[in-house]
């Protein structure tokens, strides 16, 4: 089976338009999101209706925060997911925002296939913990982790794409070539940002998992035209436009 594992598109239709026409050239059988379809850009309706008929979604942080008031978050962040809120609730099709509505709140916050598991932030706590690369130094913390997953988790949250194994390293793509093979030992893979990625490269992220072989894929989208989108929308700061620019 071959699928396409993206996260964190992050209301960037732009960065998500790219993806998907690269997604249909692979010709994946499965389509799966691990969560924060929405918060920080400017098309939360447009994203929403591109992944609502994808095979498997995750709820992430951002998404919760949009049906509920967000907990943790930053004071830009916070604006910009009450701004997303309200695209939702003032959208002129009312059968259409329903069914946005209903699928945002059936979301799972983790779902197992075998040796695999898929969620938004981690397996110790699906939702809301980051787990950063340099987190590697934090034996503890990576060790518990580990002992949650029986193979391999997919996950997102951090934007910041790469391997985690429980020999307390991580690997980013460019490390692998872009290219890790799973075999039998356990591993947290981070499949990146579409719409927002933090690190050091702006270009798009998001993983094919062919059988054993998950192979990242990093792509070009305009990201000046997200960018004006946001510096055009007074609700938005203009500083989640500009972070696009800096992959950071």
């Amino acid at each position: 089976m071959k699928r396409a594992i993206v996260s964190d598109i992050h209301s960037n239709l732009e960065a998500l338009q790219v993806v998907l026409a690269d997604i249909e050239s692979e010709g994946v059988d499965q389509l799966i999101c691990l969560g924060d379809i929405i918060g920080y850009g400017p098309n939360p309706r447009e994203c929403l209706d591109l992944i609502l008929d994808f095979d498997l979604c995750i709820l992430g942080n951002h998404d919760q925060g949009a049906m509920f008031d967000p907990e943790g978050f930053s004071s830009g962040a916070e604006r910009a997911i009450f701004w997303t809120r309200q695209q939702l609730e003032t959208a002129d099709d009312h059968e259409q925002n329903l069914r946005r509505w209903n699928f945002l709140s059936g979301l799972p916050r983790t779902h197992r296939d075998g040796r695999l598991l898929f969620v938004h932030g981690s397996a110790r706590s699906p939702l809301n913990e980051y787990v950063f690369p340099e987190d590697v130094y934090n034996a503890r913390k990576i060790e518990k982790i580990f002992g949650l997953i029986q193979g391999v988790c997919f996950q997102g949250h951090t934007h910041v794409p790469g391997v985690f194994t429980s020999d307390c390293r991580f690997r980013s793509p460019t490390d692998l070539n872009d290219c890790y093979e799973i075999g039998h030992a356990k591993a947290m893979i981070n499949v990146g940002s579409v719409g927002q990625p933090r690190d050091g490269d702006s270009r798009s992220c998001y993983v094919i998992l062919e059988d054993e072989t998950v192979r990242f894929r990093r792509l070009e989208y305009p990201i000046e035209v997200t960018s004006q989108k946001i510096f055009d929308i007074p609700d938005l700061d203009s500083f989640l436009g500009e972070r696009l620019k800096q992959g950071r």
